[in-house]
């Protein structure tokens, strides 16, 4: 079978499972009682089952095994078997620690010990790890001493695992946001050869698109804790996997692929130390919240926010495709610098960090109004 094949035919058993697991997902969901019941800070207004995630789960990991016997010889190395297994035993952790919060809700010190412990398994078990590093302006990469760099993969994982889980706060949202995600790194992964990655994003995507069927709003099931962990945490070892090895690759591309969960958590950090709040404590000022507080719609909300997901998306594509260039550097900087202005602009004009402080429009505002009174001042 060949690679192309292999990947498609992947990606629609993938979907066939999630389009089948997830009816009877919802069925034991509400057997076992992993339900989420309205409150205060929730849209939703009625009880609605989550364990979503296991379905994408099953999906994934059921389709990696039927499809496993027909993997060709030269298309994974023992490295790359080695990674697949971290990456689906870590997995298999963090699906048992969200299903047991969408049940029991856990205390969120449990939660974050459990995260460790995946992220560890990836690290000291499997040996899976963020080795180089390239620094802006650096002609190459730069080895990254040990003992920064099990922290530093450890710090990676379990970051971006939370971030997906602070976006899932509307139907579709972090399985949409993820699948844009997962999409591209793909694309990234294909123009780079590097198979394994192609393999299990595939696979991954696939579970997605099946969950969403039934996920988009209105939703007839939540993915739960169990989905957006999962999901968190197979694109930061997907997005490290599929990377770590490309010795040309900007430390800025990882981060574009996740750019929608990890701005969003940077504001919500940043929120609430303006606001003299703890740090984890939940609030509705993140990004879904702003935008329906603006007056968009559920769905329109969402789609908003894939569309920002696709920009970031397609930015790392562009990103990956001129680092051999020349000038990639100071292309980096420019997509750093631009993306640091429209992320001011859009928390401003949102209102996700503080609804009255616009520092940055205020300031663009008195140059235009100057330019205006300039330029009437010269008709005279």
């Amino acid at each position: 079978m060949s690679a192309s094949l292999l990947y498609t035919v992947g990606f629609i058993i993938a979907l066939i499972i999630a389009l089948a697991m997830t009816p009877l997902v919802k069925k034991f969901a509400f057997k076992v009682g992993a339900i989420d019941k309205p409150n205060h800070r929730k849209v939703h207004t009625r009880i609605m089952p989550r364990l979503g995630g296991l379905a994408i789960y099953i999906a994934f990991v059921g389709a990696y095994f039927m499809l496993s016997p027909f993997i060709p010889d030269n298309l994974l190395r023992a490295q790359d078997v080695n990674m697949i297994n971290a990456l689906l035993v870590g997995g298999t952790i963090i699906i048992i620690l969200g299903a047991l919060d969408d049940r029991f809700e856990l205390s969120a010190k449990v939660k974050l010990l459990g995260q460790i412990a995946a992220a560890c398994v990836v690290v000291f078990g499997f040996g899976v790890k963020i080795d180089l590093l390239n620094v802006p302006f650096g002609e190459t990469m730069q080895p990254i001493a040990g003992w920064i760099s099990i922290p530093l993969t450890i710090l990676w994982i379990v970051g971006v695992t939370n971030a997906i889980n602070l976006i899932d706060g509307l139907d579709g949202l972090a399985a949409g946001v993820s699948g844009i995600s997962i999409a591209t790194i793909v694309v990234m992964a294909s123009l780079m050869g590097f198979q394994p990655v192609i393999l299990l994003s595939t696979l991954l995507l696939g579970g997605i698109v099946g969950f969403l069927v039934f996920n988009f709003h209105p939703a007839k099931i939540f993915m739960g804790d169990s989905g957006s962990l999962f999901l968190g945490f197979s694109l930061a070892t997907l997005s490290m996997l599929g990377f770590k090895q490309v010795t040309i690759v900007s430390f800025v591309t990882p981060l574009l692929i996740i750019g929608v969960p990890l701005s969003d958590t940077f504001f919500a950090i940043v929120r609430r130390w303006v606001n003299k709040r703890p740090i984890f404590a939940p609030d509705k000022g993140h990004l879904h919240h702003r935008l329906r507080d603006l007056g968009f719609s559920h769905r329109r909300t969402v789609l908003i926010i894939w569309a920002v997901a696709a920009v970031f998306g397609v930015l790392a594509i562009i990103q990956s495709a001129v680092v051999q260039s020349s000038a990639a550097n100071w292309i980096t900087f420019a997509v750093i610098c631009m993306l640091m202005f429209f992320l001011q602009i859009g928390a401003e004009v949102t209102g996700i960090v503080d609804k009255t402080r616009r520092p940055l429009i205020n300031f663009l505002n008195r140059i235009v109004l100057r330019q205006k009174v300039d330029a009437q001042s010269r008709s005279k």
